[in-house]
């Protein structure tokens, strides 16, 4: 990456963050016109109320495998206590330092009491595994990050539970004795030994010959949603986390509540939504839909649901870096808001480029070549909220392969610094990077300081993550973009993909925009009166 546009991101963004007030001021800011009366136009002090630093949820979040992060206790497993001890790392509760990533929000996956290395086999919900802390360890940590500004969300797999779970025990017990009287019999999804499993995968209730549903493993039964109880039991849970301070959910596999048929497991969603509205207006959830977007518009009447068309190295943020068609990505999320916002009109986009489960950025794109900052640019400067997977702002690796464990893809966080967390059980992968963030947090040229500043420029521009959203497309030019008006306020971002520079003249293209926030990339970007030159692989933000 050259000197030359971290200097220019850097210089800018002094200006831009010594306050909203100032901001506005350095920037010229001035309202579109025709904007003032409509719905578009915010008052001065209206849109200093709703500036980036005020409670939203429009924030970048930072996925964090707890196991893997950071160990205090020094037995190789990460921990909540070492996470609290990288707070400065993430974010110091300065967001004019410049001194910390600035992340706005962590998804911690499930730290309940379980069996497994990833715990998505919760055992129970009430308690904070041990390997990872306690109960206080995680109130700690909800305290310090709403004192920085920062919200927590659990991952909260609630399709199914562990086997060893109390309320498998109770209810195996309740079918081995026959007792349809028990309160736990219909507690998990079960058939009679020669039912028509319909597709599903069942198993049978150990010395009975009843089977239960279990798509996933046999270590994974599936809850009965159909069950007043279960759904009381579920809505207690989630409460319980909500009154200790967590900020939200991460729903994982949501569209298995009830298996094969979206409509139902939509309908579940609707109603468990509207019950944690009620415990936590403010609640910010996002769900897991591993599937096509047609699938995810079923679930977007309750909740914001990840991308999954953007992720992975055929996604198309992977693609669009490598040098493909800006327009695609820009149109496909202009058609996509619109759709969404049809069904639910404070629907996000929430989109990453991977995530635990999936083979890791740095495995598909490169640092040296600079498609890892265009990746970074396309997810980071857009619209929505935005999910970073811990380590891939040290461009860390890990891949699945041939190996038979998604162990592979959760490997320890590089910081040495003789953090003595480890890899997982299993993993095999050893193409781990070299410099870790000791090191890059030194080097101002690193992909930590890179993913920095692009945090520092959205923030500083909230129309990016908040506004209208409509994409542009230039006639005859590979740059692309899209333009976003918020609070009366528009900037337009634009990218270069290519290996080469591309000029054009702002006014042959019917845009008005005169003045450079930033830019963020291989090369800078200059603006000689309406002739905008933006350099390879590199990304403007105008006003």
């Amino acid at each position: 990456m050259k000197k030359t546009a971290v200097i220019l991101c850097l210089t800018i963004l002094i200006s831009l963050f010594s306050g909203c007030v100032k901001q506005k001021e350095q920037a010229g800011y001035t309202l579109p016109s025709g904007t003032e009366g409509t719905d578009e136009y915010v008052p001065d002090d209206q849109l200093l109320k709703t500036c980036y630093k005020c409670v939203d949820n429009y924030r970048v979040f930072y996925e964090i495998f707890t196991g893997s992060f950071s160990d205090s206790n020094d037995d190789g497993i990460g921990d909540l206590r070492g996470i609290i001890s990288r707070m400065d790392y993430l974010n110091d509760g300065e967001p004019d330092s410049g001194k910390s990533l600035g992340i706005e929000g962590i998804w911690l996956t499930p730290v309940f009491l379980s069996p497994s290395y990833h715990k998505y086999d919760v055992t129970d919900y009430y308690s904070v595994d041990p390997v990872f802390g306690t109960l206080n360890d995680l109130k700690e940590l909800f305290d310090i990050c709403h004192a920085r500004n920062v919200k927590v969300i659990l991952d909260l797999p609630i399709n199914h539970t562990g086997s060893q779970c109390e309320w498998f025990r109770r209810f195996c017990e309740a079918h081995r004795s026959d007792d349809a009287g028990s309160e736990y019999y219909d507690f998990y999804t079960w058939i009679p030994e020669g039912s028509n499993a319909e597709g599903r995968v069942f198993q049978r209730i150990p010395g009975c010959s009843d089977l239960y549903e279990c798509n996933f493993t046999g270590d994974m039964p599936e809850l009965n949603f159909d069950s007043g109880l279960v759904r009381k039991t579920l809505l207690d849970v989630a409460r319980f986390y909500l009154d200790l301070g967590a900020d939200g959910f991460r729903f994982d596999a949501a569209k298995y509540i009830y298996f094969g048929d979206n409509g139902r497991s939509s309908d579940f969603w609707e109603w468990y939504l509207e019950e944690l509205r009620e415990i936590r207006p403010d609640i910010y959830t996002v769900a897991e839909v591993w599937d096509s977007d047609p699938v995810a518009e079923y679930y977007y009447t309750a909740a914001n649901c990840f991308n999954f068309s953007m992720c992975q190295a055929d996604g198309l943020i992977a693609g669009t870096a490598r040098g493909g068609s800006i327009d695609s990505l820009t149109f496909y999320v202009q058609s996509y808001l619109d759709r969404m916002h049809r069904i639910n009109p404070s629907a996000m986009i929430v989109p990453f480029i991977t995530n635990h489960d999936q083979d890791r950025a740095a495995d598909f794109l490169s640092v040296s070549d600079g498609t890892m900052q265009m990746a970074a640019n396309l997810y980071l400067l857009g619209p929505g909220s935005p999910f970073i997977y811990y380590g891939e702002e040290l461009g860390m690796r890990g891949s699945r392969g041939w190996a038979d464990t998604d162990a592979d893809r959760r490997l320890a966080m590089v910081w040495h610094d003789g953090d003595t967390v480890k890899d997982p059980e299993g993993s095999t992968y050893n193409k781990q990077i070299e410099t870790g963030a000791v090191e890059q947090i030194r080097d101002p040229d690193s992909l930590y300081n890179y993913y920095k500043q692009l945090i520092m420029i959205r923030n500083a521009n909230p129309e990016i993550a908040r506004g209208v959203y409509r994409a542009l497309s230039i006639p005859g030019s590979r740059l692309g973009g899209f333009t976003a008006l918020w609070g009366g306020s528009a900037v337009c971002v634009l990218h270069n993909v290519t290996d080469s520079a591309i000029t054009v003249d702002l006014t042959e293209i019917g845009l008005g925009y005169s003045v450079i926030r930033a830019s963020a990339g291989m090369n800078g970007a200059m603006l000689d009166g309406t002739v905008l030159t933006v350099g390879a692989r590199t990304s403007v933000v105008l006003k």
